[in-house]
């Protein structure tokens, strides 16, 4: 009886120490788990992050590569700046005293043809008393007019051409040209207005502006002490073009992948670029002004004010497009969760269109096999129309904020289309007519 009962009592305590150990072993599994656990979400965090710093940086890096970097896109950006008010009375200012230094007023009336000198006379005599300021005010006219016309389109693309070389130069320090970066300024030769001004005064009979030698004379294009410093980073991200943004989404990619909760990653994700994005914008209006009152006195702030707004307009569009793409990700992710308020949303989206399908089906819609059809392959449908819906958006040269939510909206109609389409009914696929009911 002893014996049995120590052999017992022998092999309660060998259970014993087999399920601590055994606990021993899940809990020391368990640790070392957690441990994985918390390297791989602080590894998904950190890449998330670094794809989140990389974005503004990527949509620089766009700008630096397409508009910077590119002749032809930056002429075209540019160009429109020629019908700016702003621009045209700088430019006629800038052409005006260029030629009032170089025009001879004791000379101006006694060199003049006398079949000439009436109508200069009586044109100067309607701008005022003082013949430096009727010359003034005269030659400033004409130029303004020159500015205005539809020539100064071609001159002004003409120049800003040819300054092309210059302003790579001083953004990312490749490039040349006949037009010299100095004192970290940007500036456009107005030689061919000067001289369709010239020819101008001489048509209305101030000959003497035709012994005027070529003029050549600037105007500001961009001018800061900052550019200096700014040169090397833009360079950098001139050379990583389009590549930055590749490189910053597979980050994003890769940082939602490796999340144990990957959805409210991917929400936190998309948000956060938005964010970081919005941050570039944000910065880009403080700059402008920033660099608007650090000019000097003689440069027009509101031609000034003008360029910048023409240069940025690209990046600023840029910013758009990635906050409502940001935004637009973050929602989808959202409303496809199992979130009780996703959830609720759904409810209504389908409990609506289920209305509306329902009131068709009394009004004694048919539509044949298309509903079964829609009901047995609704899931490849729907993944179509989301490819087609990402394929429209990459093919689409330099999308804006507005497209990307056009896109969107056309998706979720072609989605709340496939819903009406495929939506069950109580009684198969016959219509329900009222004598049914």
């Amino acid at each position: 009886m002893t014996d049995g009962s120590e052999r017992a009592g022998a092999s309660q305590q060998a259970e014993l120490h087999r399920l601590r150990g055994r606990v021993a072993a899940l809990e020391s599994e368990r640790a070392h788990g957690a441990r994985r656990h918390r390297g791989r979400s602080f590894l998904a965090a950190l890449l998330i992050v670094i794809g989140c710093v990389l974005a503004p940086l990527a949509v620089v890096a766009s700008w630096a590569a397409d508009t910077v970097g590119d002749t032809d896109r930056y002429v075209d950006t540019i160009g429109p700046l020629a019908s700016d008010p702003a621009v045209q009375d700088a430019v006629a200012d800038r052409a005006t005293d260029a030629l009032m230094t170089r025009i001879d007023l004791s000379a101006l009336l006694s060199e003049a043809p006398a079949a000439d000198r009436p109508r200069l006379e009586k044109a100067l005599g309607r701008l005022g008393d003082s013949l430096e300021d009727a010359v003034r005010s005269f030659v400033h006219d004409k130029a303004r007019a020159v500015a205005g016309s539809d020539a100064f389109d071609n001159i002004w693309k003409q120049v800003n051409r040819q300054a092309h070389s210059s302003l790579d130069k001083a953004l990312t320090g490749s490039g040349g040209g006949a037009v010299k970066l100095e004192d970290d300024t940007v500036t456009l030769d107005l030689a061919p207005l000067v001289d369709r001004v010239k020819q101008s005064l001489v048509d209305e009979g101030m000959t003497v502006a035709g012994k005027i030698p070529e003029v050549h004379t600037e105007f500001t294009l961009v001018r800061s002490d900052d550019i200096g410093k700014a040169k090397t980073y833009v360079r950098l991200l001139q050379l990583a073009g389009n590549w930055l943004p590749v490189l910053a989404l597979i980050l994003v990619a890769a940082g939602v992948l490796l999340s144990a909760r990957r959805r409210r990653a991917l929400v936190t994700a998309a948000l956060a670029v938005a964010l970081a994005t919005g941050l570039l914008g944000i910065g880009l209006r403080v700059f402008r002004v920033l660099y608007l009152d650090r000019l000097p006195a003689n440069v027009s702030q509101d031609a000034a004010g003008a360029v910048y707004d023409t240069m940025t307009h690209f990046l600023f569009t840029t910013v758009r497009m990635v906050v409502a793409l940001g935004v637009v990700i973050a929602l989808a992710a959202w409303l496809t969760g199992g979130g009780r308020r996703a959830s609720l949303v759904r409810g209504l989206w389908t409990s609506g269109i289920g209305a509306v399908r329902s009131t068709a089906d009394r009004a004694g819609m048919r539509l044949g096999p298309v509903g079964p059809f829609v009901r047995r392959h609704r899931t490849w449908i729907t993944w179509v129309l989301v490819a087609a819906a990402l394929l429209t958006y990459l093919l689409w040269s330099y999308p804006t904020g507005w497209v990307v939510v056009g896109i969107a909206l056309c998706l979720l109609f072609l989605l709340a289309a496939l819903e009406f389409l495929g939506g069950h009914r109580p009684d198969g696929d016959r219509p329900v007519t009222d004598s049914a009911v």
